[in-house]
């Protein structure tokens, strides 16, 4: 899927060492689920690229920006009651960063997950402390549905988690 100089692709092997300098910053790191490893390491991008390439269906891509690498964006398929819903999950390196290229990739993934899996539902959470993804989310049309308390904590820290959710037009 391609939006101006925006890129959706899929992850190969030969990522892995960009992946890894990108998301190798601590700037980064403190805006995402304490799963992903700091420091990041190459070992750790190719178990990650090896690892979605396993899926049944595609939703994990490298966003492309003026063709260099500039982060991931994927959807993480629900579950049991939670089924044809998906949480959105990205990051972006800081040299890409205000430069509009996540609310262009959210828009593409937005696609992706609608017409191609078919999702009803699409959401994501965002720390009270990360404005730009919140904005980045509104511009696309995500609602705020609300505001978990004291809900995570990242770096000894407690922080609030805003919920943001899309609905598909064609299911509602």
């Amino acid at each position: 899927m391609k939006s101006q100089s925006i890129l959706l692709r899929p992850l190969q092997i030969s990522d892995a060492a960009e992946i890894t300098v990108l998301l190798n910053n601590k700037n980064i790191w403190d805006h995402l689920r304490n799963y992903i490893p700091f420091p990041y390491t190459e070992k750790d991008a190719k178990d990650f690229i090896n690892m979605i390439h396993k899926e049944d269906l595609l939703q994990n891509f490298v966003i492309e920006y003026n063709g260099k690498l500039s982060g991931v964006i994927g959807l993480t398929l629900q579950k049991d009651i939670y089924t044809n819903s998906a949480e959105l999950g990205y990051w972006l390196g800081e040299p890409f960063w205000g430069k509009g290229i996540m609310t262009q990739a959210i828009k593409l993934m937005i696609e992706i997950g609608f017409s191609k899996l078919d999702l009803r539902r699409i959401y994501a959470g965002v720390f009270a402390f990360n404005i730009g993804s919140m904005k980045a989310l509104e511009k696309n049309g995500f609602e705020k549905e609300g505001v978990f308390k004291h809900a995570v904590i990242k770096n000894e820290k407690v922080y609030d988690e805003h919920r943001f959710y899309k609905l598909n037009p064609r299911v509602v």
